[in-house]
């Protein structure tokens, strides 16, 4: 028997203080492979029990590789700027007991506390795909956030190595202000798109632009790695806010705080809606066969799969909406298996495609109902998460912009973005 004197023993231990998440863009709810340590499709930030941020202090203005070498090895952080062979700017780094510091990138050493790797379209990307040219710099970023209220989170380009520097060298873009102190570009540069209206319902796309290593805000470059900046951009600032992306030429992350998290839907959400479209049991049209949604661990691992035909996994004629069940006839070529088919409810041509679920939460701006699929790739979501997402220029290699599936990261039809799903109800 539960005691009043056992009450304050069974108090439950304090939990810690949750600064936002960054969740990558292209993977519906985990890796193909499975999280695994550092390297996951989600990254949570929390209060460290220790302080680890760091303050610009020191700058050294040194003209021989030699002395660069002396002030490096003190096991301080640092930041050089080397202007010629014969000069370079060293700024150090002292600790700062109020903020902590979390470092992303693709790297594995041990500075690194977000592994991330180049997104592949169509979700197929694995750990053990073979990335050549990789344009994710190996210490690609960092955020700091403040560990006291309002608990601000604030983005710098580059991240500090595993000998506690970073290194601008002789081509990297960089400078100094005229306040003095030298700031600088990582090679193919770290942008950042606030939206407008926060993360929700009625939020609009925000201009993309460019951090610096100090964290100033620039107008993007001619291409993504000229040695020329952009314009400072003084109105606006580095300050993660709900819903911003952050792009690291090669893979997009997005910020959720902790309170916009709160008020997303959760998983237990998502399954919800996903068992109330099951129990309005809809039907194939033409086979009459009641269909169903594949669980949601299914839906987030099995991206590429093709169902079979006895599976009562619903596929969608995209040019309409139309859904149905499984069937290998309606071809507009018998030559071609990957043709357009043609709608036998409308006669519509366009895509045959499998309708999966969209199941990482965070991509979603309200808790709505599962109604509209993005064309081509057929994952589902709330019509206000599709129309928002593509709405969104998303970053392209080192140059294109295109809206993308934010579920696989697939280049959405520049026609026809996303489809309007259409239920059949049970006849009986």
């Amino acid at each position: 028997m539960f005691s009043p004197g056992q009450e304050e023993h069974c108090a439950p231990t304090k939990e810690p203080v949750k600064y936002g998440e960054l969740v990558v863009l292209g993977y519906n709810g985990s890796l193909p492979n499975g999280d695994r340590g550092r390297r996951k499709s989600r990254f949570a930030l929390y209060k460290r029990a220790k302080a680890n941020g760091v303050k610009p202090s020191t700058v050294h203005i040194l003209n021989t590789p030699q002395a660069t070498k002396a002030v490096n090895c003190k096991g301080q952080h640092s930041i050089s700027y080397t202007l010629s062979r014969n000069q370079t700017v060293v700024v150090e780094y002292s600790h700062d007991k109020d903020t902590d510091m979390f470092q992303i990138g693709r790297s594995t050493e041990g500075p690194i506390d977000f592994v991330v790797t180049d997104t592949v379209s169509g979700g197929g990307e694995s750990e053990d795909t073979p990335i050549t040219q990789s344009t994710i710099s190996r210490f690609a970023c960092r955020v700091v956030c403040e560990r006291n209220p309002p608990y601000t989170a604030c983005i710098y380009a580059a991240g500090f190595d595993s000998s506690k520097n970073i290194f601008l060298g002789e081509k990297a873009a960089k400078w100094k202000n005229p306040d003095g102190h030298m700031d600088g570009l990582t090679t193919n540069g770290v942008l950042v798109m606030h939206p407008r209206g926060g993360f929700t319902e009625e939020s609009k796309p925000g201009v993309w632009r460019e951090i610096s290593v100090c964290g100033d805000v620039y107008t993007l470059r001619e291409t993504r790695s000229a040695q020329t900046r952009g314009k400072l951009v003084e109105s606006e600032s580095n300050v993660l806010q709900d819903g911003s992306l952050v792009d690291l030429c090669g893979a997009t992350l997005l910020w959720r705080t902790a309170d916009g998290l709160f008020h997303t839907p959760t998983q237990k959400h998502l399954e919800a809606l996903r068992q109330e479209l099951n129990a309005a049991r809809p039907q194939c049209p033409v086979g009459l066969n009641t269909l169903a949604f594949p669980s949601m661990q299914r839906c987030s691992r099995a991206l590429t799969s093709v169902p079979t035909q006895e599976e009562k996994q619903p596929w969608v004629y995209l040019a309409c909406g139309h859904v149905h069940g499984y069937h290998d006839w309606g071809h507009r070529s018998e030559r071609d298996a990957n043709a357009q088919r043609e709608c036998p409810m409308c006669r519509t041509v366009g895509p045959y495609v499998p309708l999966w679920l969209g199941c990482e939460p965070a991509f979603y701006v309200d808790t709505g109902a599962p109604t509209h699929a993005f064309v081509p790739c057929g994952h589902v979501c709330s019509e206000k998460s599709a129309r928002y997402w593509a709405e969104i220029p998303l970053p392209h290699g080192t140059h294109a912009f295109h809206a993308a599936c934010p579920f696989c990261s697939t280049q959405l039809n520049l026609a026809q973005k996303w489809a309007k799903l259409i239920f059949q109800e049970p006849v009986d």
